[in-house]
């Protein structure tokens, strides 16, 4: 199978979370011919499918998203990016890294096997680019529910930094998103005893948080940080007191912390001065993630290994940058993500060589019979 006609055939469906526009459909089909039995898993809007070929242990599973963000500025794209040009041998489409050429040369290595001592499966998600809600977290419940069994799975997003193959993610950091809201009195700002101002309370209690250091930071983890991202008052009157403030925070944590921890912590600041000041303080979190890392052993040896084989680099086993949906399939088991060179993802005029593609799938299908000749 050819990786490249079916990354562009990917990018063809314009599938803008939470749109499909026929994407799951297309990798649909593509596997069942080549045997795998496919299970369609729908949340809200959001299309899932899990396949596998195979009934045997171990269960290695790819994962992936079909959605991708939208095109953005149309006018600064050389060409359609629902289109999936190639010249001079740079494929340019929305999704040609993130992460539809991951999904075609995974599917083209596995179209090289006619069997495993194991089995082969695929968790892809129509979620990942968007809320993230009803995709790869409930696919992950149902499996759980349902008693399937993942042993090890390669995630493909862009991780490649600089050229094919530099940098694998063995972990994640966390993020917990937390709107703090302080209401006190309206009043005229010639008379501030008749009314209870929001505003210093708001930035007393925010500079408390954002002074404390949360670490120093952690085994391949970056020190823990918090951002102040906004500030919201949205008083127009200069002579009023305004009735209530709020500001938003971000903050991604390494596995000395737990989201419940970090809840924990700044809740209690703001408890703290509530009743210092009798205005009323509510913190409303969600955690879109926990902290986690793959530690070294055969698993992430094989990957090394593979790409220090077939792509002649070493991999810098990293856990930098956001977030992925490898912090829901966590739960099931260990997780490392490997796929193409990340510089232009949600770019304009987004796009990969052709020849990194091909590199990829030999990469990928060295990978799988690498990975049963040490764990089957």
């Amino acid at each position: 199978m050819d990786p490249v006609e079916l990354t562009q055939a990917l990018i063809n469906h314009a599938s803008v979370t939470p749109v499909d526009a026929g994407a799951m459909d297309r990798v649909q089909r593509t596997l069942e011919a080549l045997g795998f039995a496919c299970e369609r898993l729908k949340f809200g809007e959001i299309e899932n499918l899990y396949a596998r070929r195979g009934t045997a242990s171990p269960n290695l599973c790819f994962a992936g998203h079909t959605d991708v963000v939208p095109e953005g500025a149309t006018e600064g794209w050389r060409s359609d990016p629902f289109a999936a040009t190639i010249v001079d041998g740079i494929l340019t489409g929305r999704g040609a890294v993130d992460m539809k050429g991951g999904i075609a040369a995974w599917i083209a290595a596995v179209s090289r096997f006619d069997d495993v001592p194991g089995s082969l499966s695929f968790l892809i998600t129509g979620d990942e680019e968007g809320e993230a809600i009803d995709g790869t977290k409930k696919v992950v419940e149902h499996l759980q529910q349902t008693g399937e069994v993942i042993d090890h799975c390669i995630v493909g997003e862009p991780t490649s930094s600089a050229v094919l193959g530099d940098m694998i993610k063995v972990g994640r950091r966390g993020s917990i998103n937390v709107t703090i809201t302080v209401t006190g009195k309206q009043g005229h700002v010639a008379y501030p005893q008749r009314a209870l101002n929001p505003v210093p309370v708001l930035v007393a209690i925010m500079a408390e948080l954002d002074a404390r250091v949360l670490d120093e930071g952690y085994e391949r983890f970056l020190p823990s940080n918090l951002e102040i991202t906004t500030f919201d008052v949205a008083n127009t009157t200069t002579n009023l007191i305004p009735q209530s403030a709020s500001g938003r925070i971000n903050i991604r944590f390494n596995p000395s912390h737990s989201g419940a921890s970090l809840q924990a912590w700044i809740e209690g600041v703001c408890a703290r001065h509530a009743e210092r000041t009798g205005a009323k303080v509510e913190a409303r979190t969600a955690i879109s993630g926990e902290a986690f890392l793959t530690e070294a052993g055969p698993f992430v040896d094989v990957i090394q290994d593979t790409i220090r084989d077939v792509l002649k680099v070493e991999a810098d086993p990293s856990t930098t940058g956001g977030t992925s949906d490898a912090r829901f399939i966590r739960a099931l088991c260990p997780v490392v993500e490997f796929g193409l060179v990340g510089q232009t993802m949600h770019q304009v005029n987004e796009s990969t060589p052709v020849q990194d593609l091909h590199d990829l799938t030999d990469a990928y299908a060295k990978l799988i019979e690498r990975y049963f000749k040490v764990f089957a």
